[in-house]
This record gives C-alpha cells, structure tokens and sequence, in this order.
C-alpha cells in the first residue's frame, strides 16, 4: 500500500517560531516533482511535540491540500493519551489524509498489553489506515513482534515504520504478521536493507534534502536493480551519518536552510546546532552534490 521514499516532512518555521506555511507549502510541491512517494507531517521530524493542537491541525489540512492526491499524506496522530491520539487521528481522516502514522506512548511506560488495547481503541474508533511508530529510543518502549502481529489482524492496521535499526526484526514480523504487513524503515541508513529484509521503502529524514536520490535508490530497489540502489545508498551515506549527529530535526533544517528552503530555526529544547556540527552537515552536503 505504502511503498518507497516517503519524506517525514520538517515543519518550517521563521526566527520568532511562527509557522512558515509558504515554506511548508514548497517543500511540498518539491517532493511531488523529484519523485517522492508520500509525505509525513507532524511527525517526529515536523517537530509534533511543540506542535499545538491548532497548528497540528492546521499543517495536516496544508499538506493533503497541496498533495492533491498525487502521493499519500500520512499524517503524524500519535499521542500517549489514548483519547487525544483518537481525536487527532479523527481530524486526519476528516481532513482526507491517506493514513495515520501513530507512535507507541512515550513516557507513559505501557505494558505490551497497554499498547494492544492503546492502538485497537484508536483502530475502532477511526476507519483510516493506521502505521504503527515503532521507536523505543525515543518513546522507551517496544513493540514486540508478536503484540505488533495481534494488531495486524486489526484491518485498519495496515503497518509499522520500524525505527529500531534491527534487521532481523521485518523479517520476524514477516513471518508472523504475513507479507500484506507494510513495513517501513524508519532509519535511512538502513533502508536498502530493510528492503531486503521484508520492507517496501523508508520514511526518510534525508529526503528533506536530497529527495530525488532517495526517490532514485527505491526505484531502483523496486525495478531490481540492486547495484544502482547500493551505489546511492552509498552516496548518500555521509548524509545519513551527519542528520543525526545531534538530535533530529535540528541537522536537517540546517542543511535545508543551506539551499534556501527552510530556517534552520527548531522551538526550543532543541537548541541551535554547534558549530562544528555545522561544518559537518555542509561538508556532507557537499561531498554528496547538493552544494556546490
């Protein structure tokens, strides 16, 4: 269903915080010409814990309004209160999102059982395609594969982006949860990998930046050509390695302030980046052709 470079959306935003819808509305229109497969607003990337409910909303409308059904909209609706996730997940559908994409809770600790009946009530409650958001090294927990093969029985459970870097596990929920499951990575350095392993295409933070190449390497996963997509998942390496040097999304929005797509401006905590991770990221940028 879900399938390719699919670019987790930063949320621009001008020096004094505001959100830059204009620019929100380009980097848009961007991805549709260089190829992407979907966009994600609001999630990790789009900065959604700073997010206000309003301006949550509102980025969700922006983004299927300016997608105009040439590539998905998966909306960023997870929350760890099991009703504000059902409410925010609403809106995505009424909005005319294609999907959810809902992270497990964070700080709340569930138990296994807690996030099966967590993500069920969310299933129940809305009739959208819904991704699970698998990444314990930001929400502290984890999914298991046999939790996460319970839910795909769910019909409005569609998939997981996988965020644990573990290549074993698409093949473990492959074989448990069965080849329909769409698997997404949620790391881009192991994209081509995943494939391999079971997956259909990545949610990427790199396509913020680089969105034709990483639209390249899954057309060319998709088509077979396995050489040509290791040859830039090799390219594109450097830049995987200097996006997450300090927390994400503060590196991206950098590098794409250097081709005049989006302030480097992120709403505190994250703070602005170190200078020396800024020579990093331009030196990426570089050495992978984005900059001159």
């Amino acid at each position: 269903m879900f399938k390719g470079s699919i670019v987790a959306l930063i949320t621009p935003m001008r020096p004094d915080g505001a959100l830059d819808e204009a620019a929100f509305e380009r980097q848009i229109e961007w991805q549709v010409e260089c190829g992407s497969n979907g966009v994600v607003p609001c999630g990790t990337t789009g900065e959604s814990p700073t997010l206000t409910h309003a301006e949550h909303r509102r980025l969700i409308d922006i983004a299927v309004r300016v997608a105009a059904g040439r590539i998905p909209v998966i909306a960023g609706t997870g929350s760890n209160s099991t009703a504000e996730a059902i409410e925010t997940t609403r809106h995505a559908h009424e909005a005319g999102a294609d999907a959810a994409l809902v992270v497990t809770p964070y700080y709340n600790k569930p138990t296994q059982d807690g996030l099966f009946r967590h993500f069920t009530a969310i299933a129940d409650a809305v009739d959208i395609p819904i991704i699970i958001y698998n990444i314990p090294g930001r929400s502290v927990i984890d999914m298991g594969v046999e939790t996460m093969a319970k839910l795909s029985r769910h019909p409005n459970i569609v998939g997981v982006k996988d965020s644990t870097a573990n290549l074993l596990r698409p093949l473990q929920v492959r074989r448990r949860a069965g080849r329909a499951f769409c698997q997404l990575s949620g790391e881009d350095g192991t994209a081509i990998a995943f494939n391999a392993a079971g997956g259909s295409g990545c949610i990427s933070v790199t396509a913020n930046v680089a969105p034709a190449l990483c639209a390249q390497m899954h057309a060319a996963w998709e088509r077979g050509d396995v050489r040509a997509a290791m040859d830039i998942q090799d390219r594109l390496l450097p830049l995987h390695d200097a996006l997450f040097i300090e927390s994400n999304p503060a590196p991206v929005k950098y590098a794409a302030s250097l081709l005049g797509r989006s302030a480097e401006f992120c709403r505190l905590p994250l703070a602005p980046l170190q200078d020396q991770t800024r020579e990093l990221v331009r030196a990426a940028m570089e050495e992978v052709g984005l900059l001159g």
